[in-house]
């Protein structure tokens, strides 16, 4: 047990010290099994955070994401949470002023995450496989930027995709109706 542990420690150190050597615009530290970002990564990084443009955290254990890491790697243009625990995204979110595409599928979401309807420059937003049964129309419908919104396998209601077909202006995706049984 403790040789994993300190086999995947070493790994993000490895990943870690790639990004900040070649001064890469990306850090992936997808399928590390953290349960939450390394804060010693914040000091590591301090060097090279501003030209982090791609973030993968993807197939982890996390349940949080905190402010700290969104205000520090504020030039994010994506961000990949897919694969974690989280129900909820820190308000800090929305001063992600270059943020394109965020994927947060296969999380534990019940309710869409509204800091997200804030961010101007917003282009992806994927959302397949949680347990999200209502979706902001309305707020949606107002993102300019917004081109894809991705809802596969979600519990919404039939009255949400009446709701929305009309009112917005990009690719909604959604599961397909289940027939109902005839009697």
């Amino acid at each position: 047990m403790q040789k994993r542990m300190g086999e995947a420690v070493a790994r993000v150190a490895r990943k870690v010290n790639d990004t900040v050597e070649n001064k890469t615009d990306s850090l992936d530290l997808a399928n590390c099994k953290l349960i939450a970002f390394p804060v010693g990564i914040y000091k590591a990084m301090r060097s090279v955070t501003e030209g982090i443009h791609h973030i993968s955290l993807a197939n982890n254990e996390l349940k949080s994401v905190t402010s700290r890491f969104v205000t520090t790697f504020s030039q994010l243009r994506e961000l990949n949470l897919a694969g974690n625990y989280l129900h909820r995204l820190p308000e800090e979110i929305t001063s992600l002023l270059h943020l394109r595409a965020i994927n947060l599928s296969r999380n534990r979401f019940r309710r869409f995450p509204e800091p997200l309807a804030t961010v101007p420059s917003l282009e992806t937003i994927d959302l397949e496989e949680n347990e999200i049964a209502e979706v902001p129309t309305e707020k949606l419908a107002s993102m300019a930027s917004l081109r894809s919104l991705n809802l596969r396998d979600n519990p919404v209601g039939p009255e949400v995709r009446l709701l929305v077909r009309p009112l917005v202006p990009f690719d909604l995706l959604l599961s397909p109706e289940e027939p109902t049984p005839k009697a």
